[in-house]
């Protein structure tokens, strides 16, 4: 059985609380719903869609060694070396959070975190490579759901703070 994915426009997406900041902040953006697969990863979302991994950029929800939170953007085919993350930001070192504590501060399923809308305000760091795309497909809040947008909205609305730690 194939799985197709549904055509939607921004008037007609599910209403997260990522789409209400994008709506809130009046920037522009393509959904997009596809059919979710647990431990697919970008790989499967990038497939179902017909885009380049690339250009999927996956919200990562780490935190420092005060314990303090952050959200980390990537591209899909990329990691993110943690080393490197610490040196910039001038810690010791950073790791993943865990599912339930990634949870409760974004108040999204892992599967489903949208760097917009969460629950507790945290500094938000993306890959500089970021900016070089015409437009990104970033989760929208929802597993299962992407929204496309172009970089500079990142800049608009969340503070972001470029870093190069893509291993």
């Amino acid at each position: 059985m194939a799985k197709r994915r549904r055509e939607l426009d921004a008037a007609h997406c599910p209403g997260t609380a990522a789409v209400r900041a994008l709506r809130d902040a009046a920037v522009a953006f393509e959904p997009h719903l596809y059919a979710y697969v647990p431990h697919g990863g970008t790989a499967q979302s990038a497939q179902a869609l017909g885009v380049d991994e690339h250009t999927v950029v996956k919200t990562l929800v780490m935190e420092d060694d005060a314990r303090a939170p952050l959200l980390v953007l990537m591209h899909g085919d990329h990691e993110v070396s943690t080393k490197a993350l610490a040196r910039e930001l001038g810690v010791k070192h950073v790791e993943p959070c865990t599912q339930a504590t990634a949870e409760r501060l974004t108040g999204y399923q892992v599967g489903g975190i949208s760097p917009f809308g969460t629950r507790q305000a945290m500094p938000v760091y993306a890959q500089a490579s970021i900016r070089s795309l015409d437009r990104l497909l970033i989760n929208g809040g929802r597993r299962g759901f992407l929204v496309a947008i172009a970089p500079i909205v990142l800049e608009q609305i969340l503070e972001v703070g470029w870093v190069d730690v893509a291993r």
